[in-house]
């Protein structure tokens, strides 16, 4: 049996104010050539399907059109489940409808499918709260899958109702997994957990990870999952939240994050993107390979001392996303910045970095308190800017805003 393993789409995320929609159409229908060519037997989408509760119209039509193709009129069934930016009942609404097409959607940690079968041979043999047993059209054994999408811990002491109410997270999902485990998980099919948490060994330093990525560890007083908290008889572990792919250390099984299609923050810059490839059987050890996705713009981070080198990197990359650092003695101009944005039409952030403060502070410092209020605030704007003047829209703005108090 063959899985494809991919998380964090993350549909409709801009970086900025720059739209990423056409690269995540290219990515997206890469990750179905993969999934076409690799023969995949089913899909598991492991969280973080959408960047935000409210995903546009956009982003859900591509969400959907992209499902649509890989389960291939429903014989290769997609089991998509939440993550912390989902909207679980967002997620879930369009279930009943999904089903039909051999795509399960799971938005809570208890969400339970009900047994049903597709004229293509997909049929749901068992189902409980967090778990899923598949027959599929072309394998002669089940595969069993424990889904856990994102919750904070409160809303998962209130689903699995702990008699101590003090039980820390991990210890309550452990023991949640294993019962699940010991009653479904046996050694005549295969046995997948899929999950959209915050992964580590005991012990280890967790890597830097994107800001808008990091606070899933602490909402609700939520704990870093260990990967000794997962069952024996699971063989595989697919995890969401994690933009870069990486897999765990386990003397148990693969415990893999597959990563982000796209890189998604300077953070990420100059990573490589992967989907994970599952091959396995039951009572058997899986074999993991990553598959790197090609489509997409690189994010660089570039640093120039003054224009002439600045114009030279950019012309370098040209095809990149970019975070420019520009050294300079005062302050980029107006001028200057148009003509770096004119050579490059993907600058996203253009930092200046002022190598003689000093006299940037001394000349700032020292404005003349007689200036008419206009000037005063030109002033002030190139001071609280790094010398940047007010544009024309902006001196516009204020305008209007003097002539509303005279």
């Amino acid at each position: 049996m063959k899985i494809l393993h991919t998380a964090d789409w993350h549909i409709g995320k801009k970086l900025e104010s720059y739209n990423r929609i056409e690269e995540q159409k290219l990515v997206l229908e890469e990750i179905c050539t993969i999934a076409n060519n690799e023969k995949v037997d089913a899909i598991i989408i492991a969280g973080d399907l959408f960047d935000t509760f409210n995903p546009s119209s956009e982003a859900v039509e591509l969400f959907y059109q992209t499902l649509k193709k890989l389960t291939k009129q429903g014989t290769v069934p997609v089991i998509a489940i939440s993550g912390n930016h989902d909207s679980p009942d967002r997620i879930e609404t369009a279930d009943p409808l999904a089903r039909e097409c051999g795509i399960f959607f799971i938005g809570y940690p208890d969400s339970n499918v009900k047994p049903f079968e597709l004229d293509t041979g997909v049929k749901v043999i068992a189902s409980a709260p967090g778990f899923i047993e598949l027959k599929l059209p072309d394998t002669k054994y089940p595969l069993r899958i424990i889904t856990t999408p994102y919750a904070n811990e409160y809303r998962i002491k209130q689903i699995l109702k702990p008699e101590d109410k003090e039980t820390e997270l991990r210890a309550l999902l452990q023991e949640d997994w294993q019962n699940i485990a010991d009653k479904y998980c046996d050694t005549e099919g295969v046995n997948i957990l899929a999950t959209h948490l915050f992964v580590i060994n005991k012990g280890e330093k967790p890597q830097e990870e994107p800001d808008d990525e990091k606070p899933i560890l602490h909402v609700g007083g939520a704990q870093a999952i260990f990967t000794e908290n997962f069952p024996q008889q699971i063989q595989y572990v697919a995890l969401g939240h994690l933009h870069r792919k990486q897999i765990i250390a386990s003397i148990k099984h693969p415990v893999a994050y597959s990563g982000s299609p796209l890189s998604y923050s300077f953070a990420e810059a100059n990573q490589q993107k992967y989907v994970m490839i599952v091959d396995i059987e039951p009572n058997q050890e899986a074999k993991v390979s990553a598959i790197e996705l090609k489509q997409g713009k690189k994010l660089v981070r570039l640093k120039a001392k003054g224009m002439e080198e600045a114009e030279f990197l950019l012309a370098d990359h040209q095809n990149c996303l970019v975070e420019l650092t520009l050294e300079t003695d005062e302050y980029i101009s107006a001028k200057d910045r148009q003509l770096l944005h004119q050579l490059h039409a993907g600058i996203i952030t253009l930092i200046p970095q002022i190598t003689n403060k000093n006299k940037l502070d001394s000349k700032f410092n020292t404005i003349d308190i007689n200036q008419d209020f206009k000037s005063l605030f030109a002033d002030y704007f190139k001071h609280t800017n790094n010398g940047l003047a007010p544009n024309e829209n902006i001196l516009s703005l204020l305008n209007e805003v003097v002539a509303e108090k005279e």
